[in-house]
């Protein structure tokens, strides 16, 4: 059966996994869930996520998992990647903490901007710019600890890239093509960091994938 990631590519869950998978060169098959239809709410794909939401992800017939970061550090496990770093636990613990930042910290004002500036027009619906206001001012306190961070190592957890970076990568894609992208213009180490990120070859596969 191989590997099977139920989804949307343009979904920033979705594209979290399909980052780990291009790291790795794995061979894998998207199957596409009609929201429009409400597939994620059936039977058939509550049996793969509980919870009704994308991705979730099958490896053969004994492996079903649902949950993007945690379905990311199976597969970077499975084929020995060292983007977990855990081989050394100091560097392993630092990317954890970073993966929690990201998640934690970082996705959720993102997400709310690219909600409002992206996704509501899309739906003839009027943009929120409080909401929008607000995050922006919450992103840009994330990104002086960010600054900080990174002006003293390449990367977050350390002078080594790791999934505490790549699982960013989603998320900003989609800040990117706001006009909140020139946040980062006021941190140039973030800016730095950002520009060594998408310059992978994954990354930029990817990137194809969700603009197709």
């Amino acid at each position: 059966m191989g590997i099977k990631v139920y989804g949307l590519t343009k979904t920033t869950n979705v594209a979290r996994v399909l980052i780990s998978l291009e790291e790795v060169g794995a061979y894998y098959e998207v199957v596409p869930v009609d929201f429009a239809t409400g597939e994620p709410k059936s039977q058939a794909h509550l049996t793969r996520n509980p919870f009704g939401q994308v991705p979730s992800f099958q490896d053969d017939d004994d492996v079903m998992l649902f949950e993007s970061r945690a379905i990311s550090r199976y597969i970077l496990r499975k084929y020995k990647s060292d983007l977990l770093r855990e081989d050394d636990i100091k560097e392993a613990a630092l990317v954890d903490v970073w993966v929690d930042v990201e998640y934690g910290q970082y996705n959720a004002p993102a997400s709310a901007i690219c909600y409002n500036v992206i996704v509501k027009p899309m739906h003839g619906e009027e943009v929120d710019q409080q909401v929008v206001d607000t995050n922006l001012e919450k992103l840009k306190k994330v990104l002086e600890v960010y600054e900080a961070r990174l002006s003293q190592y390449k990367y977050l957890a350390g002078d080594f890239i790791s999934f505490a970076d790549l699982s960013h990568v989603p998320c900003t894609y989609y800040l990117m093509l706001t006009q909140y992208k020139l946040v980062f213009d006021s941190y140039p180490h973030v800016k730095a960091w950002w520009e060594a990120i998408i310059a992978r070859p994954s990354i930029k596969k990817v990137f194809d994938i969700m603009s197709a």
